[in-house]
């Protein structure tokens, strides 16, 4: 009975470390086998948008309508949406900007309710395709599934060592922590996919933005002028003694001229 222990748990030790490594050989070879379009939609697209637009706006207009816009993403007018940043900048400058991710459906929608009235300054649209960050992830979390359920059934045998339940232990939770972890970023990858990023930049137009200037050139004119006079100031105070050495300079040359002469 003494002997039969050591033996039973070099026994179990050491399926368990066949078994771990196994798992690895067999996910290994799954996932290079693993068809692509498993993790592709009907359409075959992955791609994440992102589109950029500057609505030129009256100055007056702009706080109205960015509030207006935000309500109506807020509201889901347009679908499911939501607020991710908002700016505002008032003075002889003013602009605003508003981010959102909304459904595709309600990507037009939502521009043209925020351009309504206003013309459309610019606007860019990117896409990122995310298909091969999407099929990795998907065969990571297939990988990492398959090898926790052979860890919980490895665990139900009752002739494992203390040591070998403490490293099947350890090896189940670093599993299931990389399987959570792979989980968000997959739920990440399809948020991105399945909503659209619009950043909307409310601007007043060129000839408003001109005028601003030229009431902030008029406000500035005081300081501008006491800023030159200043200035002025310190550089005829600079240049009075280069003035005297250079005329005392010239001076003695003279004297010596005439006397050689």
């Amino acid at each position: 009975m003494i002997t039969g222990k050591p033996v039973l748990r070099v026994g179990a030790g050491a399926m368990l470390a066949l078994l771990l490594a196994a798992g690895c050989a067999r996910h290994e070879s799954g996932a290079a086998a693993a068809p692509a379009s498993a993790v592709r939609n009907s359409d075959g697209a992955m791609l994440a948008y992102e589109h950029d637009v500057e609505i030129l706006l009256e100055e007056k207009a702009i706080p109205d309508r960015l509030k207006a816009s935000q309500q109506a993403c807020g509201s889901g007018k347009f679908g499911q949406c939501s607020v991710l940043e908002v700016s505002q900048q008032g003075g002889d400058h003013p602009r605003a900007s508003l981010t959102v991710r909304i459904v595709p459906e309600g990507v037009e929608p939502f521009i043209a309710q925020a351009a309504k009235g206003a013309d459309i300054g610019s606007r860019n649209t990117r896409a990122e395709d995310l298909a091969r960050a999407v099929g990795d992830n998907h065969l990571l979390q297939d990988r990492l599934g398959r090898e926790r359920e052979r860890l919980l059934e490895f665990q139900q045998r009752r002739d494992l060592a203390v040591a070998d339940m403490i490293a099947l232990s350890q090896q189940l939770a670093q599993v299931e922590a990389q399987l959570q972890a792979a989980q968000q970023e997959g739920a990440q990858h399809r948020h991105r996919i399945d909503t659209q990023r619009v950043t909307l930049g409310f601007v007043p137009p060129g000839g408003q933005s001109g005028r601003g200037e030229i009431r902030q050139a008029l406000r500035d004119f005081t300081a501008t002028l006491s800023t030159g006079t200043a200035w002025t100031i310190r550089a005829v105070a600079f240049l009075i003694p280069v003035g005297l050495v250079l005329w005392v300079l010239i001076s003695l040359v003279r004297r010596w001229r005439r006397r050689k002469a």
